[in-house]
């Protein structure tokens, strides 16, 4: 796949995008709306896309690099919180704290990332795909919630591992992989019945994004110093840095794109949840979501691309 190839689909999903504005301002679809389809991706669509993507017949070539994706990528994360911690760790005001850490750390792997790579790479990039997936559930809700249970006296609640191992698609990996080594295939109904509901997933995710978007309203307050950093971070720095690991540790093919372009894509919608659960201001959150997206439709082809030629 070349670049060209890359930036036509990126294209293709920020005019998906435009569709969930133009439902948004003509009031098709409300907040309860809009929160019901996001439960639906997350917990059933999703499941089904990764599910399916691991019906085919066992590789050893497949699983090596499956395996080194998954180095890579939890190698990655952890010098992405050193680094945010180096950078944002120090900031008086616990809010931005808060965000700008979480931000930097966590894409939008299930949103952005999965939609993407199926529709570059099909099932088989999903394949890779849920290594970054599921290194990022497991983070998030681990680490990443803890950055919002800091307090300024530094108690620091313990994180809920059963919250991270019933996640749905957690579930779905362990279940996929289970058929991946077996090479188990499902039974047609069933199996088209998947194939089906995974398949709405990209355009769903994509209008479910833009809705959420055509809500913000953009002003020169919505940029400080430290927002501009984490999308620096978040968009350009951390991806660059996985493009280094991967190669230095042998990630090659299908497998080293899809963890490079899920690794470039922007801050996760969770930030500004997290921070809304601690009844946080969400501005800077919701500031840093909508820019680092906008912006993603420059800066994953310019990693892409990077990672081709270094």
């Amino acid at each position: 796949m070349n670049i060209g190839q890359l930036i036509n689909q990126i294209v293709l999903m920020f005019c998906l995008m435009l569709v969930g504005v133009l439902i948004n301002k003509l009031k098709f679809m409300h907040g309860q709306t809009s929160s019901d389809l996001t439960n639906v991706l997350l917990y059933i669509v999703s499941p089904c896309l990764i599910i399916n993507a691991f019906e085919q017949p066992y590789s050893g070539s497949r699983i090596k690099q499956f395996l080194l994706a998954v180095a890579g990528v939890f190698v990655l994360y952890i010098i992405e919180i050193i680094i945010a911690k180096l950078f944002f760790g120090h900031l008086k005001n616990q809010n931005l704290r808060r965000i700008a850490q979480y931000g930097s750390i966590y894409s939008n792997a299930g949103f952005m990332g999965i939609p993407l790579i199926s529709a570059l790479f099909g099932s088989q990039g999903v394949f890779y795909a849920v290594v970054s997936l599921a290194a990022f559930n497991i983070f998030s809700w681990t680490q990443g919630v803890a950055l919002f249970r800091d307090n300024n006296s530094g108690t620091v609640e313990k994180a809920d591992w059963r919250q991270v191992l019933l996640n749905p698609n957690i579930v779905a990996i362990f279940l996929g992989i289970i058929l991946f080594v077996c090479s188990v295939k499902i039974p047609s109904i069933p199996n088209q019945i998947i194939k089906y509901v995974g398949s709405v997933n990209t355009p769903l995710s994509m209008i479910v994004i833009g809705n959420s978007l055509a809500n913000i309203k953009f002003s020169r307050e919505m940029l400080n110093k430290e927002i501009g950093f984490t999308i620096l971070l978040r968009n350009l720095i951390f991806p660059i840095i996985g493009i280094f690991i991967l190669k230095l540790i042998g990630v090659s093919g299908i497998a080293f794109y899809t963890t490079i372009v899920m690794a470039a894509c922007p801050v996760a919608g969770l930030v500004v949840l997290f921070t809304l659960q601690v009844d946080g201001d969400a501005a800077p959150a919701i500031s840093l979501m909508s820019l680092s997206t906008i912006l993603s439709l420059i800066t994953i082809p310019v990693v892409f691309a990077l990672g081709s030629i270094l």
